[in-house]
């Protein structure tokens, strides 16, 4: 592994989180697996290609991405030693050869000069500590004229999982659903963030999906109790105030119970963009 500067995300993803990701990597992916067929169009993943996916997890994309390429080839990159020994056991059950995975924080880490044909993200590019290095450093791994595909989670407020997250907020005096900060949180930062990296050509959209994140409410109450941050924010409270926290929790996800069982609609900002050409 190489040198890490985000430590704190490098201690969560260590830690509890990533072990709470890697023991329900199928839950997670339940969750997100939306956004994977409009990431790898708008990254225009083809036949040969040679993909990066940055921030990649239990590496369902990596491992989507891998199989795109055919005669090409896909690498992971993730800060999380328990989300990457899942991937690596799920690529080599799928029987998937032409996948690779790395730990690194890919701010910094030295990838070959215009080694990839693609670089992809599913929610893993928006806790960067310094977010224009690590672009920089996303756009130098890329040919001239390589893509970037990225989801990043758009402000929650007015989302449905805002109004799960609100509902458990209320119980929990340090957990806040407020508008989203930092560079990703609306599309004139992102332009500005991904210019001054050096990429050109911009694109963002407004993208919603289905999320499944349970079989009915129980469920998935007990499953967002354990979510990273959440649970975090209870042992704020000391655990004190869990039955109040579940309670709020399940009569949110109510209203989104189906044959299907509980599903959210998610939304992201899809952002596309470009290295320039010679």
């Amino acid at each position: 592994m190489t040198e890490i500067v985000n430590t704190a995300q490098s201690e969560a993803w260590n830690g509890y989180e990533g072990e709470h990701w890697a023991g329900h990597h199928d839950r997670y992916d339940a969750v997100n697996q939306g956004f994977n067929e409009p990431l790898l169009a708008a990254a225009r993943v083809a036949d040969g290609h040679r993909v990066l996916d940055i921030g990649c997890g239990n590496g369902q994309l990596t491992r989507a991405a891998a199989r795109r390429t055919g005669s090409g080839s896909a690498t992971g990159i993730d800060l999380s030693g328990p989300m990457l020994a899942r991937a690596h056991g799920l690529a080599t059950a799928e029987g998937i050869p032409n996948v690779t995975f790395e730990q690194g924080d890919a701010q910094i880490h030295p990838f070959p000069a215009a080694a990839y044909d693609a670089a992809l993200s599913r929610f893993g590019i928006m806790f960067f500590t310094e977010p224009v290095v690590a672009f920089a450093n996303i756009a130098h791994a890329l040919r001239p004229g390589g893509r970037l595909a990225v989801a990043a989670m758009t402000p929650l407020p007015g989302t449905e999982l805002g109004d799960v997250f609100g509902a458990a907020a209320a119980h929990l005096d340090a957990f806040a659903v407020s508008p989203a900060e930092g560079p990703f949180s609306e599309p004139d930062r992102i332009r500005d963030l991904l210019s001054t990296a050096g990429f050109r050509d911009i694109a963002i959209e407004h993208r919603e999906a289905d999320g499944s994140w349970g079989a009915d409410i129980p469920d998935a109450t007990e499953f967002i109790m354990g979510w990273g941050p959440v649970r975090y924010h209870r042992s704020l409270a000391g655990f004190a105030t869990d039955d109040q926290v579940r309670e709020a929790i399940s009569a949110a996800l109510v209203p989104h119970l189906g044959a299907d069982g509980v599903v959210l609609r998610m939304t992201a900002w899809l952002v596309t963009a470009t290295t320039p050409l010679p």
